[in-house]
């Protein structure tokens, strides 16, 4: 009798039935998955890590290999025509985005449906045409570490076109953040050994047509009825880019169609590299948003950091461009800076909601 009460006990003990006291119900804690369910679930998060791997290694491809292809094709190729170079890019994002969406079907087609919609569309166009073709032309005048450093400062020309535009103010934190973002690039230019009035105005220029396009980007995206899909903005806004270029190209850069013509007949070297340059800065487009998608808008900020500074050694590594130690200090604080800022961004957020 007694082993009986004890076998009982024993049993009712079973640590996956908990007695609640209240309606005195059992709640059954679900056992630990079988061995090949484990198994299973190991292989699929290891699959989407290198999922995920593959992705921001293509980003980084995407993203150092279209800035080292325009400096070698507007620099040592002898290719002088970034406005057309820049109306291919716009053509070839036009091209993949049609099949990335309307037959890959990677995101859902989306309508512009006012016409205020595409007034919005067509001035993002206009801020993209003027950004894209000064980065290209910096590149025939300034070495790549030098461009990226300057690049580097888009987060303070950010900050205050939002405040221009959409009225909005950071904290002093982030403000106090930006100042070595601007002393960095202090440092760079009075340091750096190829420095050229033009190439730096324009890369400004570009930089500051970048973090203008961001915010109005951002407007566009997050609008209420009007909100569109980034790759879907792209489909829109590249064919537009392009067509704005083109009577630009055909004054400033005269009959660069025939003198292309001409030089694929005598080194079809150029088509090659055309198509290629072109392809991968489609790619950068695409990656960016995979990115976002597989990780998160901060982790794109945080790379976009570390790609910097990464395309810079690789430049210098490639074309021996002359380097001098206060130039390399001036980028490192301007990256310190930057990631100070992003930090201050985030501590700020958090503290908003």
């Amino acid at each position: 009798m007694v082993e009986a009460q004890t076998w009982t006990t024993r049993r009712m003990s079973n640590p996956r039935l908990l007695t609640l006291d209240t309606n005195d119900q059992l709640l059954d804690i679900p056992a630990t998955p079988p061995s090949d369910q484990r198994n299973n679930i190991i292989g699929s998060n290891n699959s989407n890590l290198l999922t995920t791997s593959l992705i921001i290694a293509s980003w980084y491809f995407s993203n150092i290999g279209v800035l080292l292809l325009n400096k070698y094709l507007l620099s040592f190729y002898g290719y002088r025509y970034p406005i057309f170079l820049t109306m291919l890019h716009m053509l070839s994002c036009a091209a993949y985005s049609y099949v990335a969406i309307n037959i890959l079907h990677i995101v859902p087609f989306q309508q512009i449906h006012s016409k205020k919609q595409f007034l919005k569309i067509f001035a993002l166009s206009v801020i993209f045409c003027f950004s894209v073709v000064c980065g290209n032309t910096s590149l025939r005048y300034l070495p790549v570490s030098f461009n990226q450093a300057i690049g580097a400062t888009t987060p303070f020309f950010t900050a205050i076109f939002a405040f221009l535009i959409t009225c909005k103010k950071e904290t002093a934190e982030v403000y106090l953040a930006l100042l070595p973002v601007v002393l960095g690039i202090v440092v760079s230019s009075n340091s750096e050994p190829l420095f050229h009035l033009f190439g730096f105005l324009v890369c400004v220029g570009s930089t500051a047509g970048r973090a203008l396009k961001s915010v109005v980007q951002g407007i566009i995206l997050t609008s209420e009825g009007e909100k569109l899909h980034s790759m879907n903005l792209l489909l829109y806004m590249a064919p537009l880019a392009a067509l704005i270029l083109l009577p630009f190209t055909l004054y400033i850069e005269g009959n660069v169609f025939d003198i292309t013509t001409e030089k694929a007949k005598s080194d079809p070297f150029i088509l090659f590299l055309l198509i290629g340059n072109a392809t991968v800065a489609y790619l950068v487009n695409l990656t960016n948003f995979l990115v976002t998608k597989h990780t998160s808008a901060l982790t794109l900020q945080v790379l976009g950091n570390a790609k910097a500074a990464v395309a810079a050694v690789v430049s210098v590594l490639i074309f021996r461009n002359p380097v001098t130690v206060m130039g390399m200090t001036g980028f490192g604080i301007t990256i310190m800076g930057v990631v100070l800022y992003s930090e201050a961004k985030k501590r700020s957020k958090v503290t908003s909601h």
